[in-house]
């Protein structure tokens, strides 16, 4: 059975590589390979630019009868990505760059137009030398002069350097780090006092406000306490309002009212009419004394039915007066009396 990767392939002994015949393939043979833009460039076509590193299937060929110290040179063919139009460039050895050949022009290559164009002057100038024996002793005092001239900029320079290497730079580093720290600690010890200050005029507003506080507290409990203290609602009843002129109407009809009131029913508030509400127990002769009267009075009440609402009324009237003309008072007399005939 065999290996399936073979290492070592069988030879027959009567092998001979001479015999096998070679491919005999054309020196212009192109190939296909993949690569990038060596530089910037832009289509003569359409002006589409092609950026550097921009990649492409191109077909690298072998230019002939062009070497550089036996080294070959290749053209690649490649594509413009928008008209399609083909661009060729070669490889140059001699600059380790590229050259443009056809079909686009390169970009952003000032600086090597100036290196072009330096090499070019240096060879014209070796060029004259060689010919021309003066210009050589002017180029040489030319020189001579600029040296001259660059060693008095350094000798400048160099003076330059001496004159502010005597200043130490330590120093001045640990000064300047000296005040910027003196900065720093003031604006700290600011900004504590400012701290400071705002906290106190906090703490003062606050103490005034809890005072005002306090006191309106105080003048709302004392408010409170004479609310409380004030007299009985009654008693607007039996107080005397004055009569000024700058009282309204409204209070002189309140007045008018407590006036007809007093005449009809009388005072509550008044001693006189309060101590008439309790009775005191009278003796059994002032009892025995007033039972005839009574007893008259209810004979009288029986033989004289029609007559009798006016003898009522004349000894309401004759009573009222002793009892400082109060209707309660009379309510008194008759319930004692009443009490003397249960007696």
């Amino acid at each position: 059975m065999s290996e399936r990767k073979v290492l070592n392939k069988y030879y027959p002994p009567d092998f001979d590589p001479s015999k096998i015949p070679k491919l005999k393939l054309p020196k212009d043979r192109q190939y296909v390979v993949r690569l990038m833009a060596p530089f910037n460039m832009r289509c003569k076509t359409c002006g589409e630019y092609i950026y550097k590193g921009k990649k492409f299937n191109a077909r690298k060929e072998t230019v002939q009868n062009e070497q550089y110290l036996g080294l070959p040179i290749f053209r690649f063919y490649i594509k413009c990505t928008r008209c399609l139009a083909e661009i060729t460039f070669k490889t140059d050895p001699e600059n380790t760059d590229y050259a443009m050949e056809h079909g686009a022009t390169r970009n952003f290559q000032a600086e090597k137009l100036i290196e072009e164009e330096e090499k070019k002057i240096q060879r014209e100038r070796e060029e004259e030398e060689l010919n021309n024996p003066m210009k050589v002793l002017e180029n040489r005092t030319r020189d001579s002069k600029m040296e001259m001239e660059v060693l008095e900029n350094l000798q400048e320079l160099k003076e330059l350097n001496q004159r502010q290497a005597a200043v130490d730079f330590e120093s001045m580093l640990e000064q300047y780090k000296e005040l910027e720290k003196r900065q720093r600690e003031k604006e700290q010890e600011e900004d504590e006092r400012e701290t400071k200050e705002m906290l106190e005029r906090a703490l003062v507003k606050r103490l005034r406000d809890s005072d005002s506080d306090s006191d309106q507290e105080e003048e709302k409990r004392k408010e409170q306490q004479n609310k409380h203290s004030a007299e009985r609602p009654t008693d607007i009843l039996t107080t005397d309002i004055s009569t000024d002129s700058k009282v309204p109407l409204s209070t002189g009809v309140k007045r008018q009212k407590v006036e007809s009131w007093e005449r009809s029913v009388g005072g509550l508030g008044g001693k006189s009419t309060l101590g008439s509400l309790v009775v005191r127990k009278k003796p059994a002769a002032t009892n025995t004394a007033q039972q005839p009267a009574a007893g008259s009075l209810t004979d009288a009440a029986v033989s004289k039915p029609a007559k009798t609402s006016a003898p009522t009324t004349a000894s309401s009237s004759q009573t009222a007066p002793a009892q400082n003309g109060s209707s309660l008072s009379l309510l008194g007399a008759y319930s004692d009396s009443d009490d003397s005939n249960s007696d």
